[in-house]
């Protein structure tokens, strides 16, 4: 199961991406297997040296304890201490972001998290990217 952040295409320019691993607590495992997750508002900071995502919503486990987790809980983040530094001195320039794009489960069935520094868009680019994505729509329809 993936789950995807469809509106980061939509308001960023995404110029790098980079996979890391989540530290997850119990039953989250299960929720985000199902697709129980929400990282549509969600985006990532750096803390201490530790990457940290917020605003990430993980619906608990049907037959989860209510007492276990909190469901709008800061999220660690694995990377590696040079492609932390090598993302907060990204993030020191003016109008870099960074975004969770996509949570997924690899081969060896570990979560992992694809993270990108974007730039955000303004509305002429959103416009923009709107009527090239229907150009192409359009001309797929003719071929057919």
């Amino acid at each position: 199961m993936t789950i995807e952040n469809r509106k980061a295409n939509y308001d960023y320019f995404i110029e790098d991406k980079i996979e890391c691993g989540i530290s997850l607590k119990g039953n989250e495992v299960k929720s985000i297997h199902n697709g129980m997750c929400n990282i549509k508002d969600s985006w990532c900071q750096i803390q201490n040296g530790n990457l940290v995502v917020r605003g990430m919503h993980i619906t608990p486990w049907h037959t989860s304890n209510s007492y276990d987790i909190d469901v709008d809980r800061e999220v660690q983040l694995l990377a590696h201490k040079k492609e932390i530094i090598k993302l907060e001195n990204k993030l020191k320039t003016d109008g870099y972001t960074l975004i969770p794009l996509k949570i997924y489960f690899n081969d060896k069935g570990k979560c992992k998290m694809l993270i990108g520094i974007c730039k955000g868009k303004h509305t002429y680019d959103k416009r923009n990217a709107l009527k090239e994505k229907q150009i192409k729509r359009d001309i797929e329809r003719s071929f057919k």
